[in-house]
């Protein structure tokens, strides 16, 4: 529906017998300017594997994300989405072009059961049916193939079946020269 321009009230009204339950969620793309956590804590680092020049990206160049999660309590279903930029692909997928050698100090200490891992053109998702209460690392590998300036969605951690519990991160700009 339209939102109204400026502050409006929101009425509800219940008609009948049985007791009244609402349960009211509004979300808006908005550009995240600190990160958020609702339950969850979440950092994310990046770490260059190989690169052309120190400091600056490349075509080319190879980065591993490290994601650091804290959960205060055991959840069941839990969903991960990281971004890469575009044109870049996540290794590890055994597809052509793919190195099982720059993939192998990736380091994954979640006692969490897994249920899916996705390693798409567009991020890294992952789907977990048991996370437990504690703190997991998780990590994947990045390699650069197109040159430009990417402005990357947020980062997100959320409990599907109780989306109030998660943590997202906004994501700065990666700048990929020729």
């Amino acid at each position: 529906f339209p939102w109204p321009k400026g502050k409006a009230e929101l009425r509800l009204t219940h008609k009948g017998s049985g007791k009244p339950w609402v349960l009211l969620e509004a979300r808006a793309a908005l550009k995240l300017a600190e990160p958020s956590f609702h339950g969850y804590r979440m950092s994310r680092k990046l770490v260059p594997v190989e690169q052309k020049v120190k400091g600056r990206w490349s075509i080319g160049d190879v980065y591993r994300v490290s994601l650091s999660i804290e959960a205060p309590a055991d959840m069941t279903w839990v969903a991960l989405a990281d971004p890469i930029p575009a044109g870049a692909t996540i290794l590890g997928s055994a597809l052509g072009r793919d190195s099982s050698f720059l993939t192998k100090a990736e380091k994954a200490s979640f006692g969490a059961w897994g249920s899916y891992e996705e390693r798409s053109f567009s991020g890294f998702r992952a789907y977990y049916e048991w996370l437990p209460k504690g703190t997991h690392l998780i990590e994947y590998t990045v390699r650069l193939n197109a040159p430009g300036s990417f402005q990357l969605p947020n980062s997100r951690l959320e409990a599907m079946y109780a989306p109030e519990f998660f943590a997202e991160l906004p994501n700065e700009t990666m700048d990929v020269q020729k």
